[in-house]
C-alpha cells in the first residue's frame, strides 16, 4: 500500500477533508493542488497577483544545498509558510540552497532554481508548486485518482501515520523536549519505531531496547519489573510521554504495556535537566498513540509457544464531523505459560484518549490507562561457584502454592496547549497514577555444591503508591544577532506516596535445587517479623534550555535545571533527605554539509537518594554523575538511512555503600563508578524494501572505582560493574519484495548478543556470554478495502541455552528457549 505524508501547521483536524485515492488532506490544501497543475498556463507559473503578504516581508535563511524536499522543508520553518506539491514532483530533485535576508518570492526563486518548478503563493501563506509546462487537462479528469499531496510543514515525515514503513525516524524530542532532528542534536539518541516493534513482535519493553547500542536487559523484581543496563549502569526508572513511571520505593512494580506504544526513544547519558532525578546511563521514554483524524481500526491475534495469546484492538476516528473531537482506544488481553514449570500470567489493558482540538492554536487531551495483572514470581536459580547452577531450565526454585504477584495500575492523565502565534506555545501536563498490588515471593543465597539452598520469605500483601505529576512548558522561537533560538522554560514537580505491610524475612523449609519439593501452601508467619513502610517524596524543578543555530551550521545547546528533593518517613514524621542541585549541560554541533555533523557535549546528573531508608537522622549528599560525549551523525540516501558513533565517558558519585560504623551499618555515600566505550548505531533503508536496524556497544572500562566494606576495607575497588558487558550489540534485517508478482511478501532475520558479564558487584560469579538468532516472514493482501497481514516469528532459532541477566544479587534468569510467535492482522 503506498504510504500517505500530509504533515503542516495548520492541524488537519479543524478542516474539512476531501478524500483521494490514497488518503485525505485539507480541503483548502486539496483544492490548491487540484486547480494549480491544470488552470494556470505555463506563463502564470512564478510570482502571483493574489500572493499573500508573506511574500513581501523578508526572513533570514540559511538553507544549504541538498534534496529539495529537505530545502522546503527548512524553508518552511524559516519563512513560516506551507508547501503543497506531488511526491512525484519533487523526486530526485536537488536545491542549490537559499541565504540571506530575504522575501518569500526570493527565497523560492533561488530554492527551486534548476529544478523546473514553479510557484505560486497563495492566501494563508501557502505555496503551491508547479511544473512550468503543463499540458491541457483532459475534460474527463477524475480528481479522486491524483496521488495525494504532500504538506512539508515543521517536519518531512510523519512518525504518527499507521501505515508508515520507516525503520529511521529523523526527528525526536527525548533529548531536547522539543521536536528536534536527530542529526542537529548533540547527544546520542536512538529512536525504535513502531514498524520494528511490529517486525519483531515486540510485546515487552526489554525486546524493544535490544535494538539499542549499550542497553542490556537485568531482571528485576524476579522477572516483574522492566530492569536495564545502560552504558554500564543499572537503571529501573522508565518514562511516558516524558513524565516519570518510577518503581516502588521497596523494587516492586510491573513490565509496562506495548499495546498503545508509537515508538520508544533512549537518549543515552544524563538526563537531569528535563528530568529531574534520574539515573545517568539513559532515559528510555515511551512515546504513546494519539488520536488521528483519519479513521483507522485493527485487530490481531498473536498465539506463540508455551501457551501464549494475546488479541489486540487499535482504533481511532473522529467523533464529529468537522474534527473537533478524536479518539483513540487500545486494548489487550493476554494470557501465558512458560518453559518454566508452574510460571504463568494473565494481563489485561484498556487504553482510551480523547483530544478536543479547541480552535486551530488549542487543544486538549484527556486519557486514561487500566492495567490489571496477575503473574508468577520467579527468582530464578543461584550460582554453584563462579557459574549458574546446572539445573534443567525449567525446574523451578519458587512455591507454586503462593509464590505470586497480583495486582492492578491506573494511570490518568490531562495536558493540554495553546500557541499564541507561530513562535510561542505553552503546554501543560498532568498525570496520576495509582498503583495496588500484593505479592509473595522468596530469596535465597548461593548454592552448595549439593544443592542446598537456605531460602527465605518475602510476604507483602499490601503495596500502595500514588504519584502525581505536573510539567509546564513555555517554548519559543526568535532571532537575535544572525543567530536563530529555541528557548525552554519548564517546571515539574513529582509527588510520590508509597507504603506497604508486610512480614520479612522468614527462613523457608529445607531446599535443594537438584531434586526440589515444593510445600503445599503458606507457612505460618511469625508476628515478630511484621515491618510496614510508608514514605512521602517530594520532587520540584526549574529549567531553561536554548538551542541556538549560527551561522555556517553551527548549532548550540546549553541549559540549566535547579532541583529541589526530599524523602519523609511519615512512620516517624522524619525528614530522612532534602536535597538540592544545580544540573548544567552543553553541547555544540556542526553540520558542515547536510549529511554530516559533528558533535560534543557535556551533561551533569542529580540521582536518586541515598538516605531514604536511613533511620538515624543522617542526611547524604544524592548520587550524582558527570559525561563527556563526542561523536559523529551521517545520513544517506536523502535521510532515509542514518548512523550515529559516539564515544562517552561517565563517572557516578555518592553510591550507597556499606557502612562502617557498629552495630548498624547503615550505609554511607561513599562509592564512585565510572564506565567509559564508543557505540555505533544505524538503522533505514539501505535498499528498496530492504531495512535494517543494527547496534554495537565496545566499553573496555566499567569498574567500581571507589568502595568499601563494613570494616573500612577497598572491598569492590577495581572490580567490573555487573552485568557490564565488554561487547554487546544486535543487527536486524527485513527484506520487503516490491515486484507485483511478489509484493506483500516479508522475510526478517537478525542476531543478538553479549559477551560475559559479572554476575554481582564483587564479581564472585560469571554470566558465559551468548548470541541468539531470530527469524520473520509475513505476507500482506488487501481484501477489498482492508490490509490483512500473517506473520511468523521465531526467536532463538538455534535453541541456545543462556542467562538473560540477575537482579545483582544471586537472581540469575534464564533466557528462552526456541520459541515461536504467530500473527494474523485486520487493518482498515
Amino acid at each position: 500500500m503506498k504510504k500517505t505524508k500530509t504533515l503542516s501547521k495548520r492541524p488537519a483536524a479543524l478542516t474539512p477533508q476531501i478524500a483521494f485515492k490514497s488518503g485525505k488532506i485539507p480541503l483548502y490544501l486539496g483544492l490548491a493542488a487540484l486547480i494549480a497543475p491544470t488552470i494556470l498556463p505555463a506563463a502564470e507559473v512564478g510570482n502571483s497577483a493574489t500572493s499573500s503578504r508573506a511574500s513581501t516581508a523578508t526572513h533570514s535563511f540559511n538553507i544549504a544545498k541538498q534534496p529539495l524536499y529537505a530545502a522546503l522543508n527548512a524553508l518552511a520553518e524559516q519563512g513560516g509558510v506551507q508547501f503543497v506539491f506531488t511526491e512525484e514532483m519533487v523526486k530526485g530533485l536537488a536545491s542549490p540552497g537559499v541565504s540571506g535576508q530575504l522575501s518569500i518570492d526570493e527565497a523560492l526563486t533561488q530554492a527551486l532554481k534548476g529544478t523546473g518548478l514553479g510557484y505560486r503563493i497563495g492566501n494563508g501563506n501557502t505555496v503551491t508548486l508547479e511544473v512550468k509546462r503543463v499540458d491541457a487537462p483532459s475534460s474527463n479528469a477524475n480528481p479522486a485518482t491524483l496521488p495525494a499531496v504532500k504538506v512539508v510543514g515543521n517536519n518531512i515525515y510523519d512518525s504518527t501515520d499507521p501505515y508508515n514503513s520507516d525503520y529511521r525516524l529523523p526527528n525526536a524530542s527525548t533529548a531536547t523536549k522539543t521536536d528536534t532532528p536527530i542529526m542537529e542534536t548533540p547527544f546520542s539518541v536512538q529512536v525504535v519505531p513502531k514498524q520494528v516493534l511490529e517486525d519483531q513482535q515486540v510485546v515487552r519493553l526489554d525486546q524493544a531496547v535490544r535494538n539499542v547500542a549499550g542497553v542490556n536487559t537485568s531482571s528485576l523484581n524476579q522477572g516483574n519489573t522492566d530492569g536495564f543496563i545502560i552504558r554500564g549502569f543499572q537503571n529501573n526508572i522508565t518514562y511516558r510521554d516524558g513524565m516519570l513511571l518510577p518503581t516502588f520505593l521497596g523494587g516492586g512494580t510491573t513490565k509496562r504495556e506495548m499495546a498503545n506504544l508509537e515508538r520508544v526513544e533512549v537518549l543515552k547519558g544524563p538526563g537531569s535537566i528535563l528530568f529531574g532525578r534520574s539515573e545517568p546511563g539513559g532515559i528510555i521514554n515511551m512515546v504513546t498513540k494519539q488520536p488521528l483524524a483519519t479513521p483507522y481500526y485493527s485487530l490481531q491475534q498473536q498465539f506463540g509457544s508455551y501457551d501464549f495469546y494475546r488479541t489486540t484492538i487499535d482504533a481511532t476516528s473522529p467523533l464529529t464531523k468537522d474534527d473537533t473531537l478524536l479518539y483513540r482506544l487500545n486494548m489487550s488481553y493476554e494470557t501465558a505459560g512458560s518453559f518454566r514449570d508452574f510460571v504463568d500470567s494473565e494481563r489485561v489493558f484498556i487504553a482510551p484518549v480523547l483530544k478536543w482540538n479547541i480552535s486551530q492554536r488549542t487543544q486538549a487531551t484527556f486519557e486514561l490507562e487500566y492495567q490489571h495483572f496477575d503473574g508468577t514470581n520467579d527468582p530464578g536459580i543461584p550460582n554453584i561457584g563462579t557459574r549458574p547452577a546446572n539445573v534443567p531450565i525449567h525446574t523451578v526454585l519458587l512455591e507454586p502454592a503462593f509464590t505470586k504477584t497480583k495486582g492492578d495500575r491506573v494511570l490518568a492523565g490531562f495536558n493540554w496547549s495553546h500557541e499564541f502565534n507561530d513562535n510561542w506555545k505553552i503546554s501543560h501536563r498532568f498525570n496520576y497514577e495509582n498503583f495496588d498490588y500484593s505479592s509473595a515471593s522468596l530469596f535465597f543465597s548461593a548454592a552448595a555444591q549439593n544443592g542446598d539452598i537456605t531460602r527465605r520469605l518475602n510476604i507483602f500483601p499490601v503495596n500502595v503508591s500514588d504519584r502525581y505529576f505536573n510539567t509546564l512548558n513555555l517554548a519559543g522561537k526568535f532571532s537575535t544577532f544572525g543567530a536563530n533560538h529555541k528557548v525552554l522554560f519548564g517546571l515539574d514537580s513529582y509527588v510520590i506516596n508509597e507504603r506497604s505491610q508486610g512480614n520479612c524475612c522468614q527462613a523457608a523449609p529445607a531446599f535443594n535445587i537438584f531434586d526440589p519439593v515444593y510445600l503445599t501452601g503458606l507457612p505460618a508467619l511469625n508476628p515478630s517479623n511484621n515491618t510496614s513502610n510508608n514514605y512521602t517524596q517530594n520532587w520540584y524543578g526549574l529549567y531553561i534550555q536554548d538551542q541556538i543555530e549560527l551561522p555556517y551550521d553551527f548549532h548550540i545547546l546549553a541549559g540549566v535545571r535547579y532541583d529541589n528533593a526530599d524523602s519523609t518517613d511519615n512512620k516517624i514524621g522524619k525528614v530522612t533527605s532534602d536535597e538540592d542541585y544545580l544540573s548544567p549541560r552543553g553541547g555544540v554541533l556542526w553540520r558542515p554539509i547536510p549529511w554530516l555533523s559533528f558533535y560534543g557535549s557535556y551533561t551533569e546528573n542529580f540521582g536518586p537518594s541515598s538516605t531514604v531508608f536511613r533511620t538515624d537522622g543522617l542526611t547524604l549528599p544524592p548520587q550524582t554523575a558527570q559525561q563527556w560525549e563526542a561523536g559523529i551523525k551521517t545520513e544517506f540516501f536523502d535521510g532515509r538511512l542514518s548512523s550515529t558513533i559516539s564515544y562517552f565517558d561517565l563517572t557516578k558519585q555518592n553510591i550507597r555503600v556499606a557502612g562502617t560504623k557498629a552495630p548498624l551499618f547503615l550505609p554511607r555515600a561513599a562509592g564512585e563508578a565510572e564506565s567509559r566505550g564508543v557505540e555505533f548505531e544505524l538503522s533505514g533503508e539501505l535498499l528498496p524494501g530492504w531495512n535494517m536496524i543494527a547496534a554495537y556497544a565496545y566499553m573496555p572500562f566499567a569498574k567500581i572505582t571507589k568502595d568499601n566494606d563494613s570494616k573500612g576495607g577497598p572491598a569492590n575497588t577495581g572490580k567490573r560493574l555487573f552485568l557490564a558487558p565488554e561487547h554487546s550489540g544486535s543487527l536486524w534485517n527485513t527484506y520487503e519484495f516490491q515486484t507485483s508478482s511478489l509484493q506483500g511478501l516479508k522475510f526478517g532475520a537478525g542476531v543478538s548478543g553479549v559477551d560475559q558479564r559479572q554476575g554481582d558487584p564483587s564479581n564472585t560469579y560469571q554470566l558465559p556470554g551468548y548470541i541468539t538468532v531470530g527469524l520473520m516472514a509475513s505476507y500482506q493482501m488487501k481484501v477489498g478495502k482492508s490490509k490483512f497481514t500473517t506473520q511468523l516469528n521465531v526467536d532463538n532459532l538455534l535453541d541456545k541455552d543462556y542467562y538473560a541477566g540477575t537482579n545483582s544479587g544471586n537472581f540469575i534468569a534464564i533466557g528462552a528457549p526456541r520459541s515461536f510467535m504467530g500473527s494474523i492482522r485486520l487493518e482498515y
